[in-house]
């Protein structure tokens, strides 16, 4: 399995946002850092997106898409340092000046992607805080940014489909580009890209619940075992068994935190042979006992927004493009859950 889609597919939670918004100068939104991922793109004009200082803005251009990870609030205006207006206000304004479709206008979108637990925050934490990609004619991206745009303004049944699958093909792209030069790529995701392991990270991923060793995965990738153990090690800083072990604990949290398995089930498909095994492996791992951990997640407060101690962060990051889609005949759309 690619491990890459592994992460993904893992880490993807349930829905995401999607609104279009056309705004005439002068004009400004803050959105909260409380979404954990923000996607924006300019189809006509231009903008300017900032977080704390806007002499460190950014120019939002047609044909490029900046990503955005959750911390700091962020700003988008037609200037650095534009007056920013939250949501609410913003779409009080634009109603009131009812120019959005003026010549000068700026025709842009933004979109929220939401991750869910370990392997997720993992993902984000790999990105950038702002990263924007460029494309070039002919580029693949374009398209995608052509395609995200043309659904946004003439919605048809299927909509959001096609804008939860064109999402995911924005954030593989972002992807890709940040961990393919990045000195701070997951090491994970530079061992995929080597030929001495892609194989063997990939058939562990593939099947975590498999007794696998380090001879078996040596096999796999053609080497020696200490060579093989030497190269894994160098390259993800841990020997290949504790990696394997880090991985099944993940998905174990995962199973806890969000299905109702028992722990015979979650020790199967996590490759120990009885629930005490696990248990047992479970309790050096975390130093608790797995429904204990369970029990202390179910009872952990929902994460809050920065801005807003009384608003979860599901609410505000759909009620924020919500209310930004209605200042513009565009509309806010909900991606329904995939499944995934």
């Amino acid at each position: 399995m690619d491990v890459l889609h592994d992460n993904l597919m893992r880490a993807r939670a349930a829905g995401a946002s999607f609104a279009r918004t056309e705004a005439d100068p002068p004009w400004g939104v803050r959105l909260s850092g409380t979404i954990q991922l923000s996607v924006h793109a300019v189809v006509r004009g231009r903008g300017w997106l900032w977080l704390d200082h806007p002499t460190s803005a950014v120019e939002l251009v047609p044909g490029e898409v900046t990503l955005v990870r959750g911390g700091p609030d962020h700003c988008i205006g037609h200037e650095p340092g534009a007056d920013c207006l939250e949501p609410e206000e913003f779409r009080a304004r634009q109603r009131q000046d009812g120019n959005a479709a003026a010549p000068r206008a700026t025709v842009f979108f933004c979109g929220a992607y939401r991750f869910s637990g370990d392997i997720g925050n993992g993902l984000l934490e790999a990105l950038p805080q702002v990263q924007t990609l460029s494309t070039a004619a002919g580029d693949p991206l374009r398209d995608v940014i052509t395609l995200l745009s043309h659904e946004l303004a003439f919605p048809e049944p299927g909509q959001p489909t096609v804008l939860d699958r064109l999402l995911d093909v924005l954030l593989v792209h972002a992807l890709r580009a940040d961990f393919r030069h990045s000195p701070t790529a997951p090491r994970w995701y530079r061992a995929s890209t080597d030929p001495r392991l892609s194989t063997a990270l990939q058939a562990l991923h593939e099947s975590p619940d498999h007794p696998w060793s380090v001879p078996e995965l040596a096999a796999l990738s053609g080497l020696s075992r200490a060579a093989f153990a030497r190269v894994f090690r160098d390259t993800l800083g841990q020997t290949p068994m504790q990696y394997v072990t880090d991985w099944r604990m993940a998905l174990a949290r995962e199973m806890l935190r969000t299905s109702d398995a028992g722990l015979p089930a979650i020790a199967r498909s996590v490759g120990y042979s009885s629930p005490y095994a696990f248990a047992a492996a479970f309790r050096r791992h975390h130093g608790e006992a797995p429904r204990t951990w369970q029990r202390s997640e179910q009872l952990r407060p929902p994460v809050r927004a920065t801005t807003d101690p009384d608003t979860p962060i599901a609410e505000l990051t759909q009620s924020q493009l919500d209310t930004l889609g209605r200042a513009s005949p565009g509309g806010a759309v909900t991606l329904p859950s995939t499944g995934r």
